[in-house]
């Protein structure tokens, strides 16, 4: 298993590059490794903590054939076969930053459930996450609302839209700027790393009650 040795800030500037095969080349060679090798690192602690065990995919960006992505990722799911439909904790990179997610996205069938779920259980949510958190409500867009401006009112219309719209989705977790000191030590960001899937763990124990019912 290769070892996770930090990031960057060349890491970063990979995003500048243009075209969609000079990009995908560099992300390969540079980036893609090190995010597997942070996710293959924090794997077994992601499956004691989850009670699954957990499979490492790299994003692929497969589907691409003309625009070069803006970010890429590391996943953690409960299935060597893929992530996207199911819950799943991410570790990725764009250009100004890096973050670290429990992620449930737009593929994934138990949506509606999912909001409802967090929707009955929003005051413990909002109590228990941490104010440097983040949440994002699209995986595709950089910006994600601090969790210090997320209100009840904030978090109902997340909820809202995770249960009626076919592309919502719902992300939270922590973003490290590049210039942190902590991307660049291995051991710290991989212990910042798993902090916060075990801050998140809660989310993700949501998602295991809806399978048991």
């Amino acid at each position: 298993m290769t070892t996770f040795t930090g990031f960057k800030q060349e890491d970063f500037d990979v995003f500048s590059i243009p075209g969609l095969e000079n990009r995908m080349e560099a992300l390969r060679e540079r980036i893609s490794p090190k995010l597997e090798a942070a996710a293959q690192e924090l794997s077994a602690d992601v499956t004691a903590m989850t009670g699954d065990e957990m499979f490492v995919h790299v994003a692929r960006h497969a589907r691409r054939k003309t625009n070069p992505p803006n970010d890429t990722w590391a996943a953690l799911a409960s299935s060597k076969r893929g992530y996207k439909k199911l819950p799943h904790f991410q570790i990725g990179l764009w250009e100004t930053h890096v973050f670290v997610w429990f992620a449930v996205i737009y593929e994934s069938p138990i949506k509606v459930d999912f909001a409802s779920k967090l929707e009955e259980n929003k005051e413990d949510i909002l109590s228990h996450i941490p104010e440097d958190y983040v949440w994002s409500v699209d995986h595709t867009k950089p910006e994600a609302a601090p969790h210090s401006d997320v209100d009840d009112e904030a978090f109902s219309k997340m909820t809202e839209r995770l249960k009626t719209v076919k592309k919502a989705e719902i992300l939270c977790g922590r973003q490290l700027q590049r210039g942190d000191d902590r991307l660049k030590d291995p051991e710290a960001f991989i212990e910042f790393c798993r902090e916060t899937f075990q801050t998140l763990e809660p989310l993700y124990r949501f998602t295991k009650q809806l399978e048991e019912k």
